[in-house]
């Protein structure tokens, strides 16, 4: 492919409008950063906040530690620390620069400053407002469909920003992702120039690389990559464990970033973590590893572009499909062995629910990863999942369609009853 291709030079838009560093779960990370950017309209501390915020948002930040909070979980800590110590010039980084300081100052903040929070009603699955009130003034931020994408900010009735709703990819507004199939995919990651990537790809090991071994020394959440480990230490296992530690401590407070994919650090840890071990297992060059990590990275983005940021369908089985994919190169996989890896792990998993963001996602993690793996050795010993075997088709475009229309679609009402279970008093 040359470089002065569209398609090539879309790909290169895509990794890098993907391929960026967060600390902690993107959701309540995205809240945190709204309510930063709400208080620097307002010029002051907030003497009370407003959230409202659509169904997936409140089920993802339900249960999941906001990072530099001193272990707090939930929608008024995510505000409260944005608004008192979150940068709101750094994106998804927003709690990067948290004190020791302002983690004590957010215990006493959170009793005197009341946080009241309501369902978003929206066609958008990733929104949120977040209003601030000092005295007589207030100022509002809304994000929706991306995670740091925001489309309105106001002071006091004044409209201060005002950006048109980027409608989501997935459904029928058409997009840089179009321009992703499995064919190309591959053409790109064979041909790439190196220094075109590399420096997104060498933060990808880096970063997700030291919160894997950050989940495997210290204790996160169910600790599965440790239990992973104790299981056995062949290089299926210890992919598996790679990336489900990493979660195991994003998920649970670690201030280490993660280059995420997808909008997901948790799809982002799937998609590179079992690779990088993968390679250094076989001793593969570095070029060869950042081939890999493309084909894995652009798989785990084109399989997710049909179903949108959030849903009732678990990221990490497009994720672990790409792994799969990503490790199938390594082991001298062609085109041909990645359609069909997709294609056989896909027909195994997909139905995996997402119920929000916890500890439990890295044992999901290590399950699609394990699938992604087995459906590319399903295809190197002959066999694979054949057009009429459920929602497999002919043709594997034909079939990633299939399952994202799955998620997007045939799963709405499983996402609705899912955030009423989760929100229902107990």
């Amino acid at each position: 492919m040359e470089r002065n291709d569209i398609v090539y030079q879309t790909y290169l838009k895509i990794l890098r409008r993907e391929l960026i560093s967060a600390m902690g779960c993107t959701e309540p990370v995205a809240l945190a950063y709204c309510a930063a950017v709400a208080r620097a309209a307002l010029g002051s501390l907030p003497e009370r906040i407003t959230v409202e915020a659509s169904g997936n948002i409140i089920k993802n930040v339900k249960s999941v530690v906001v990072p530099n909070t001193d272990g707090q979980r939930g929608i008024p800590a995510a505000v409260c620390i944005g608004v008192l110590a979150g940068d709101e010039k750094a994106g998804l980084q927003v709690l990067s620069h948290v004190s020791a300081a302002d983690k004590k100052r957010l215990v006493f903040y959170m009793k005197e400053t009341p946080v009241e929070v309501k369902p978003l009603i929206s066609e958008n699955l990733l929104d949120m407002i977040v209003t601030v009130y000092c005295g007589s003034s207030s100022a509002g931020v809304r994000i929706a469909n991306e995670h740091t994408n925001i489309i309105r900010i106001e002071k006091d009735g004044k409209v201060l920003w005002d950006n048109p709703l980027r409608q989501e990819t997935g459904t029928g507004v058409p997009s840089d992702d179009d321009l992703l199939t499995v064919e190309k995919i591959w053409d790109f990651a064979c041909t790439c120039g190196i220094e075109d990537v590399k420096e997104l790809l060498d933060r990808q090991i880096e970063q997700n690389t030291a919160i894997a071994e950050e989940g495997l020394r210290e204790n996160y959440g169910a600790n599965i990559g440790k239990v992973l480990m104790k299981t056995g230490s062949d290089v299926r296992t210890r992919a598996r464990a790679y990336a489900a530690a990493g979660s195991d401590a994003r998920m649970n407070g670690s201030e280490l970033p993660v280059v995420i994919c997808s909008g997901s650090g948790n799809q982002g840890l799937t998609a590179s973590l079992p690779v990088i071990v993968y390679a250094r297992e076989i001793g593969a060059e570095k070029e060869k590893l950042y081939r890999a990590l493309l084909i894995s990275t652009l798989v785990t983005i084109h399989l997710k572009s049909g179903i949108g940021r959030l849903s009732a369908y678990c990221g990490a089985v497009s994720a672990g499909a790409g792994a799969g994919c990503g490790v199938a190169y390594l082991l001298g996989g062609n085109e041909n062995d990645i359609a069909h890896t997709i294609v056989n792990s896909l027909a195994i998993t997909s139905g995996i629910v997402c119920d929000g963001a916890k500890s439990s996602c890295a044992a999901k993690i290590s399950t699609a990863v394990e699938t992604g793996i087995f459906g590319y050795e399903m295809y190197r010993n002959g066999q694979q999942f054949y057009a009429g075997d459920g929602l497999v088709v002919k043709g594997v475009e034909n079939s990633i369609n299939n399952f994202g229309r799955l998620a997007r679609i045939g799963m709405r009402g499983t996402d609705e009853e899912i955030i009423r279970l989760m929100t229902e008093e107990t």
